[in-house]
């Protein structure tokens, strides 16, 4: 089949989060973008220059004059390329969810014509992209793979947070149905990524290479983790340990902590879920998501086992939890492990207050049912629990967050933030 040529792609980007906005606003900057989310808040709040998950400021959108924005399916239809970004959640027992994923390729497929390329961004298991999208673009369009359109899967790699390693600044892996169509995506991607392109062999090596980088690095955290809870019952403080391990000029620093959000914590059930769909189980790579999964618990018991040295009374204490998103300088609390511990502290009967200035206050609510403390009260507190690391804390004195505490209370530096001496326990 004949494809567009570049010069001639109109791209929509679908779904409108931490990888869609930034992608539709550097492709605004080439040529004429159309970002599609079905959420009409997000449309309005973009409209005005307001981006709720931080990635974006005003000036950021400011630099894509060809981008505009649509919560109406039938606009989609002035665009040829379709890039699907929408997120890929687990369910309640840790399966693949991919109701935002199928639900997207419907609305495409209801304006898909010949020629046109759909692109999938999202993170999913080798070989969905081929056998459960395009079967859903076939059936609600009535084209056929490879002789009317095209698929591609570019999988994302968005740092939510980072503000060094952006979607420019990343090589972008990509691939295409056929060879024509591989050569035609990664030339379009090459004109917004600095950092270059990588044209993978298939689409199904694209995608397996996407689920396995989440994956590594889960699997090296749980390492870490094991070793924290050994370290702590031979009464050796594992930073002091990690950093001495660190001089070494190959040893990996990865620090212990919770692993929750959107891709560490999710992707590697999609490899997972795969693999035991073809008959094999995957034991290291479940062992690792067991002992990360722990983790909660392991903090409210470790918390708790320091209060109770303390001599303070369980049943009428109470906890400040600083930080509630899923990792440093980040409003996104999608998957935050930091709820886990908060459950797991009221399974005590503690009661627990939570401060973050970073998060957003209304998701919070909305998704996990807590109300956050603006403004914790000095000397309120029987225990505090530094849970992640935002500047807006890192900034803080010791003794600023002990203030918190009454007389006496628990310390715990979860993320080794300050000296060992200034708290009384951190992983």
């Amino acid at each position: 089949m004949i494809l567009h040529k570049p010069d001639a792609l109109k791209v929509a980007v679908i779904g409108l989060g931490y990888v869609g906005l930034p992608l539709a606003v550097a492709f605004g900057a080439k040529r004429p973008t159309l970002g599609f989310d079905i959420n009409t808040a997000r449309i309005a709040q973009l409209r005005t220059g307001h981006d709720t998950t931080q990635e974006m400021g005003p000036e950021d959108l400011a630099t894509a004059p060809h981008l505009t924005f649509s919560d109406q399916a039938q606009d989609l239809a002035a665009c040829n390329t379709y890039i699907i970004a929408v997120p890929t959640p687990i369910d309640a027992h840790k399966r693949p969810d991919l109701t935002p994923l199928l639900r997207a390729s419907e609305i495409v497929a209801g304006v898909l014509r010949p020629r046109d390329i759909v692109i999938y961004e999202s993170t999913v298991f080798p070989g969905a992209t081929e056998e459960v999208c395009v079967p859903i673009l076939e059936q609600h369009s009535g084209l056929e793979l490879n002789r009317d359109f095209c698929v591609g899967y570019s999988p994302e790699r968005i740092n939510p947070g980072d503000k060094t390693h952006q979607l420019t600044s990343i090589c972008k892996v990509t691939s295409g149905s056929t060879p024509d169509a591989a050569d035609l995506i990664d030339t379009l991607y090459a004109q917004i990524i600095t950092a270059g392109t990588y044209k993978a062999d298939s689409i199904r090596v694209a995608e397996a290479a996407k689920v396995i980088e989440n994956t590594q690095r889960d699997l090296n955290i749980a390492l870490i983790n094991e070793l924290a809870v050994i370290f702590n019952k031979l009464e050796l403080d594992t930073e002091a340990v990690l950093k001495t391990a660190g001089t070494k000029w190959n040893f990996l620093p990865f620090r212990p902590g919770l692993v929750g959000g959107h891709c560490i914590g999710v992707d590697p059930y999609y490899l997972t879920h795969k693999a035991q769909e073809i008959g094999h189980h995957p034991e290291i790579i479940l062992a690792g998501r067991r002992i990360n999964d722990g983790m909660s618990d392991y903090v409210a018991s470790q918390m708790v086992k320091a209060m109770l040295k303390k001599s303070i009374a369980i049943a009428e204490a109470s906890v400040l939890i600083l930080g509630v998103t899923f990792k440093e300088n980040c409003p996104d609390v999608r998957n935050s492990k930091v709820i886990d511990v908060v459950e797991a502290l009221q399974d005590y009967r503690l009661a627990v207050d939570v401060h973050d200035p970073e998060a957003d206050a209304d998701a919070t609510r909305a998704q996990h049912g807590l109300d956050l403390v603006m403004q914790p009260s000095k000397g309120s507190y029987d225990a505090v629990l530094l849970a992640v690391p935002h500047d807006a804390f890192r900034k803080m004195r010791a003794e600023d967050i002990h203030a918190y505490g009454r007389s006496p209370h628990v310390f715990f530096d979860m993320k080794s933030v300050f000296p060992i001496s200034d708290s009384d326990l951190r992983l």
